[in-house]
């Protein structure tokens, strides 16, 4: 269940942060509006745009915080590129590559069979399944 924007400085402090004023207004633009494919670029953008002083530095380090805490899931879509997901389900995507949009594929429309066993001491954490799309 996704916080709406009074419930928020709970949500941050139950995941271990303090809400700053910074990490309240990303969060908010992160987690108040549903589910959510981002990049740092296009969380400042929306930041500044909400009349926010924020560095691109600092969206980073937030997104990384949020990331560590498990509020967020980062996808390894395009080599260097992150994308947060806040949906942190284990779940696979479509990438659409001529414009860099990532969208949720339903989980029941894809099946994952014959994984491999993991190492002794291993376990699987999640799989990451891209489903890359092209116009045609």
């Amino acid at each position: 269940m996704l916080p709406r924007p009074t419930e928020l400085m709970d949500f941050l402090r139950k995941a271990g942060l303090r809400p700053t004023r910074q990490r309240l207004t990303l969060g908010q633009l992160l987690f108040c509006s549903g589910d959510r494919h981002v990049s740092a670029e296009m969380l400042h953008a929306e930041a500044v745009a909400a009349g926010e002083q924020v560095s691109l530095a600092t969206v980073y380090n937030t997104l990384h915080q949020f990331k560590r805490t498990g509020l967020l899931r980062e996808l390894a879509i395009e080599g260097s590129k992150a994308i947060f997901d806040t949906n942190t389900s284990n779940h696979s995507h479509f990438l659409l590559e001529h414009e860099g949009k990532v969208i949720d594929i339903p989980s029941d429309q894809i099946a994952i069979t014959g994984l491999p066993q993991p190492p002794e001491g291993m376990r699987i954490s999640h799989i990451d399944v891209v489903v890359r799309l092209v116009k045609g």
